[in-house]
């Protein structure tokens, strides 16, 4: 095995926002082949050298104190402790902590449905499962997610659902048990998503549909097994970024996790020859441990030189991610974007030309 002739080899390992510093000494041409093959096949990293260490630094956005995001996350997080009680939205601003006003329109903005609208497709879905998982009567399950009659509820989730609740039932049993059947073959094939990571072979994606926050089933990343925290797995996907040229594009999801030791959603741009413009992978703001389903998002300034846009959910160490309603939306520019990449602009002149300071 031939070793390098340089000290080392600093690859930007931008899904972690970190520096991965590799021995030269001990490392073979080899592997360091198929270290660069797997973040060029990854990441879609181009010129992976001291041109990307020396023109990106990270700036820590402090996102957490942005309002549009504490205000919704606080809200959905009261909503779903309490959205077998009832909930009376006129209480909501007092017991969040923001006007009546800010909180409808900013939720609105957010989420894409009015308070009432999320409230009424979380217990939807929560019925459904109820459908599922158990033999209660039509008119129990109702009852129990705050209908007054068989009738109120059946019109209700027909409305989302696009079949009355026992046919629902009869038909998605049905399915369920197909689909355990074909589970063993179908592992890692979700359309249109892609399995990735430093060791993928550990790691699962699949359709869950015993969790989903709301239609019929959810995206699950998990690990086989216990793994330590420096492994990790994304699934993800691209497309071309023709739409957005010139847009501020905020990407959002559901998540729920289950004793993830860090996990968040990520979204990049990148220009024709595959350099990053943009990237936000939740760094400042990763989700840890045991949580319910809430509202996450990423902001990125789409460039009118870019080409195209990946984005995805990343898991690190072992625990489980359920993902579910992805969104992209345009955002006024006076929404802050959350980017962690600056590009560092060069002085107009020369300077310390002597060494005097």
């Amino acid at each position: 095995m031939a070793s390098f002739k340089v000290v080392h080899i600093i690859y930007f390992y931008l899904i972690k926002g970190e520096y991965l510093e590799i021995n030269s000494s001990i490392i073979s041409e080899l592997i360091c082949n198929k270290i660069s093959l797997f973040f060029r096949f990854v990441f879609n990293i181009s010129n992976y050298d001291q041109k990307i260490i020396g023109d990106l630094s990270y700036a820590k956005y402090e996102v957490d104190d942005v309002n549009y995001s504490n205000t919704t996350q606080k809200t959905i997080s009261y909503i779903e402790e309490n959205l077998d009680d009832d909930i009376v939205i006129d209480e909501l601003p007092s017991l969040i902590g923001y006007s009546k006003y800010h909180l409808l329109r900013v939720f609105k903005q957010e989420t894409g449905k009015t308070i009432g609208e999320y409230i009424r497709h979380r217990r939807m879905a929560m019925a459904s499962l109820m459908l599922l998982d158990s033999d209660e009567s039509i008119l129990s399950i109702g009852i129990i997610w705050g209908f007054q009659s068989q009738e109120a509820f059946t019109r209700a989730f027909k409305d989302i659902y696009n079949l009355p609740p026992s046919k629902y039932r009869k038909i998605m049993r049905t399915l369920l048990i197909k689909k355990e059947e074909d589970s063993v073959d179908d592992r890692n094939k979700v359309e249109k998503w892609t399995l990735s990571g430093s060791n993928p072979e550990i790691y699962e994606i699949k359709l869950d549909p015993s969790q989903f926050h709301t239609g019929k089933q959810s995206g699950l990343l998990y690990g086989k097994k216990e793994t330590n925290q420096n492994h990790f797995a994304t699934i993800m996907q691209g497309f071309q970024s023709n739409t957005y040229k010139g847009k501020r594009l905020k990407m959002s999801c559901f998540l729920k996790t289950e004793k993830v030791y860090k996990c968040g959603a990520w979204m990049r741009v990148d220009n024709k020859t595959g350099d990053v413009l943009q990237f936000d992978n939740m760094e400042n703001r990763q989700i840890e441990g045991t949580t319910d389903w809430n509202y996450y998002s990423v902001i990125l300034d789409v460039e009118e030189d870019s080409e195209a846009i990946h984005f995805g959910v990343l898991l690190h160490g072992s625990g489980k991610v359920w993902i579910d309603g992805f969104q992209f939306q345009e955002v006024s520019k006076n929404v802050q974007s959350t980017n962690i990449l600056e590009v560092n602009p060069l002085p107009e002149s020369p300077g310390n030309l002597d060494f005097s300071n």
